[in-house]
């Protein structure tokens, strides 16, 4: 709306200029040979929004053929384009050239995702061929064009060291630190106010704006689009509605689980729970990365983190230097998922010490508990303190307990379970050993650790929690008082 109050370029532009887009999201086939095939459904579904050129007047006999090889549907299967290499690979060019001789007008090319597939190529062992068959598609169509006006190619990864973009010197790059533009990469505060007020959800801005902002373009801040909208609707229908992590939903979060992977190593460690806890770190960022490169080191992983947004700036940028911050609450429930994913995984290969806190739970030895799940929290990534309120830093010690209860497949394991006059954190039955368990966590901010296990304690005294595990046949209950702080727990213990 705000391009359409500049009419001087609108009369200059608008309806000007015939255009080709594609988006190259939907080739991501598990061989090259699948990933061909899609990439010649990509641009033979667009040659058809242009049939017309089949009766064009402007068109040769010979040059309505070389239209019709774009169209051409395979016999066998007619959900298939088919193409020669050959006339894939001039394709765009070829459709360039048809689309000026008709309109007398040069042609916008508009490639969505352009690095997409070699992403796809990368996973699944055929990135060589790939990167061939790009570099031939954008040198023909970008290159020495006569026909093309512009092109404007978008994608996450910059990959000019890929050589898929071999002697284009005439490329204007514009990235995440560009000033130009900056702005329109996503929502600003003021585009989100003014549409939580045509809404009528203006009390909600404090929430979306905790939950979807913080991404640093340039010199602003935005919202990314597609989860405030999102929420929005959601809102629209419950205005009790609870903002839901949107990203979850259209990404496969690999680069976060790679770099978890990555937190055996201490330093990293250290730096992801400054990350998750709301701090700022400093790293070098190298944006021309190969996808041979991207997981080779953790620095080439800040990279990858920092261009697909789960990671921010702060401030200005010093050189290739830039201070990186999770932007808001909807990544860092990204990373603490996969801390929690990496977690379960790598406590499930130390069986001899799952064991020997299960069977200390059991026989009642609160020290023994203590020292087990001491010893885990100082292995695993802590999520604390300055980001999240008290009963979400509950949540992650409740969850890592959970993790180590998995392990014994025979108990019985029930969580936020209503109970007596509540609803208890864990309870366990043991049913061959008439054995009920107990454990109320909780999170103690001032490290006085002792003083929350006695509350934990009292709460289970109090709310009765034991009653359930008494009508189900428990003879022997034990109760756990459970409260931690960083990478510190004291376990109190009462039996019934």
């Amino acid at each position: 709306m705000e391009i359409a109050s500049e009419k001087g370029l609108c009369d200059k532009y608008m309806g000007k200029f015939p255009v080709i887009s594609i988006s190259l999201k939907g080739v991501n086939g598990s061989s090259f040979e699948t990933a061909r095939s899609m990439m010649c459904s990509v641009i033979g579904k667009e040659a058809l929004r242009f049939r017309f050129l089949l009766e064009s007047e402007q068109l040769s006999y010979e040059e309505k053929k070389m239209y019709g090889q774009l169209i051409a549907i395979d016999p066998q299967n007619t959900q298939i384009f088919r193409m020669w290499d050959s006339v894939l690979m001039e394709s765009l060019k070829t459709l360039t050239m048809l689309l000026e001789k008709h309109y007398k007008q040069k042609v916008i090319v508009l490639i969505d995702e352009y690095d997409v597939p070699l992403a796809k190529a990368f996973e699944s062992h055929y990135y060589e061929q790939m990167v061939l068959l790009l570099r031939n598609l954008f040198e023909q169509v970008l290159k020495t064009n006569s026909s093309l006006y512009m092109a404007i190619l978008t994608g996450c990864m910059r990959i000019s060291k890929e050589s898929i973009f071999t002697g284009l010197n005439n490329l204007k790059v514009l990235s995440i630190p560009d000033v130009r533009f900056d702005e329109y990469f996503g929502f600003t505060d003021t585009d989100v106010k003014h549409l939580l007020a045509y809404y009528c959800l203006s009390g909600h801005h404090s929430t979306i704006k905790e939950w979807y902002n913080g991404y640093r373009f340039g010199n602003v801040d935005v919202y990314c689009p597609w989860d405030v909208l999102n929420y929005c609707d959601a809102l629209r229908m419950d205005k009790d509605a609870l903002p839901q992590n949107y990203w979850a939903n259209t990404s496969g979060n690999d680069a976060v689980k790679r770099f978890i992977e990555k937190s055996d190593n201490g330093t990293v460690k250290r730096e992801i729970e400054c990350l998750v806890a709301g701090g700022e770190i400093e790293k070098e960022i190298h944006p021309e990365l190969t996808y041979y490169d991207m997981y080779q080191s953790i620095n080439h992983i800040w990279s990858v983190l920092f261009t697909t947004g789960y990671l921010t700036q702060r401030g200005k940028p010093h050189g290739d230097a830039f201070r990186l911050a999770i932007p808001n609450m909807e990544i860092r429930t990204i990373f603490t998922k996969q801390i929690m994913e990496y977690f379960k995984e790598s406590v499930q290969r130390d069986g001899d010490s799952l064991n020997a806190f299960c069977e200390a739970l059991k026989s009642g030895n609160s020290h023994g508990v203590e020292k087990q799940f001491g010893d885990y929290l100082r292995k695993t990534i802590s999520i604390r303190d300055t980001f999240v309120q008290k009963k979400m830093k509950e949540n992650f010690y409740h969850g890592i307990l959970l993790s180590l209860l998995g392990f014994k497949e025979s108990w019985g394991i029930f969580s936020n379970r209503e109970c007596g006059d509540g609803y208890s954190d864990i309870i366990v039955e043991i049913d061959d050993e008439e054995t009920g368990i107990i454990i109320e966590v909780k999170y103690s901010d001032n490290g006085e650790l002792e003083t929350e296990c006695r509350q934990a304690l009292e709460q289970i005294r109090d709310m009765h929690y034991e009653a359930q595990l008494r009508d189900n046949g428990m003879m022997r209950i034990l109760k756990y008082g459970i409260s931690c702080y960083k990478k510190r727990c004291k376990v109190l213990l009462e039996i019934d």
